[in-house]
């Protein structure tokens, strides 16, 4: 998820080396974890079941779209479906039994509920403009208005402190409004370019206030949690700082895209600097992970 987004930023911003080689990091990261899916499920039935009770479990979902995303902006449409179908097909299980499994004081990774529903839509309208084929915006835009209902219920989940103290998935509480932000730009667009078919009045000019009112929120949240970064540093590397680089990439794209769609072309600027913060703090996470692997193969830490 994060390498894909930050992709698709560097993408936006000119850099085309740097995107392809985190999109190909990014692909060959997604058929290993798409591998090792498929293994528990076939051969840890158990830990599969009690892993899919975690809101966790729907990083399958959201990061098929975010490449499925990519992967279209690449012009690459037929693999870019392929992804959707994937997408779709393992949506509704997941994200029932995460639901049902809900309980308070949760961490960040709680918003992952809307994250998956809202890249479902993501990738959806980007395809309605792609192919074309505007059909898929009717009901990536139910999706959408499930997407901000499912964002709602895992705040009323989600454990504050965790803005204190949490190892880096709190961040997502704002990369879930960024990409509902992104979502509703992609809707936005695709219903202004898909064959010549077009929005009604009404539903693009609410959608155009809606993109601009979550981009707002999402930009709040991540004031908040820059500040809140500062005043209780946590430098130590853990797993969860790739869920701490999703939304500050997640951010700078919708930045962009909202710009786009909106026709409030200022955001552009303020977008592509985002990227570049997002492309460093990647950076600064891609070597802690690989520290800590070295570490792990020549001392022989526990994992």
């Amino acid at each position: 998820m994060a390498t894909s987004i930050v992709s698709t930023g560097l993408r936006a911003v000119g850099a085309q080396v740097l995107s392809a080689v985190l999109f190909a990091l990014a692909a060959i990261g997604w058929l290993a974890l798409g591998d090792d899916f498929a293994r528990r499920l076939a051969r840890e039935r158990h830990r599969w079941t009690a892993e899919s009770h975690t809101p966790a479990a729907l990083t399958a979902v959201a990061s098929t779209t975010v490449l499925g995303v990519r992967v279209s902006l690449q012009g690459w449409q037929p693999p870019a479906v392929v992804l959707l179908i994937v997408a779709a097909v393992l949506w509704p299980p997941l994200l029932w039994i995460v639901v049902r499994h809900l309980r308070p004081n949760m961490q960040g990774a709680v918003f992952l509920v809307c994250v998956a529903t809202q890249g479902l839509v993501t990738l959806a309208a980007t395809l309605a403009a792609a192919l074309p084929a505007h059909w898929l915006l009717v009901p990536a835009l139910v999706l959408f208005v499930l997407g901000l209902v499912l964002y709602v219920d895992a705040m009323r989940h989600f454990d504050f402190t965790a803005v204190r103290n949490g190892a880096g998935d709190h961040w997502v509480a704002g990369g879930a409004l960024a990409i509902s932000a992104l979502a509703c730009a992609k809707l936005l667009a695709g219903g202004s370019t898909s064959g010549g078919w077009t929005w009604a009045a009404s539903v693009h000019d609410t959608l155009r206030v809606i993109a601009l009112i979550l981009l707002a929120l999402a930009w709040c949240w991540y004031a908040v949690l820059v500040v809140a970064e500062i005043r209780w540093p946590r430098p130590r590397y853990d797993v969860r700082r790739w869920a701490t680089v999703f939304p500050m990439g997640m951010t700078a794209v919708a930045t962009i895209e909202v710009a786009k769609a909106t026709g409030w072309k200022w955001l552009t600027d303020p977008g592509h600097v985002l990227v570049w913060i997002g492309a460093a703090a990647w950076l600064l996470t891609f070597v802690g992970f690989n520290r800590q692997a070295a570490k792990r193969v020549f001392h022989g830490e526990p994992k």
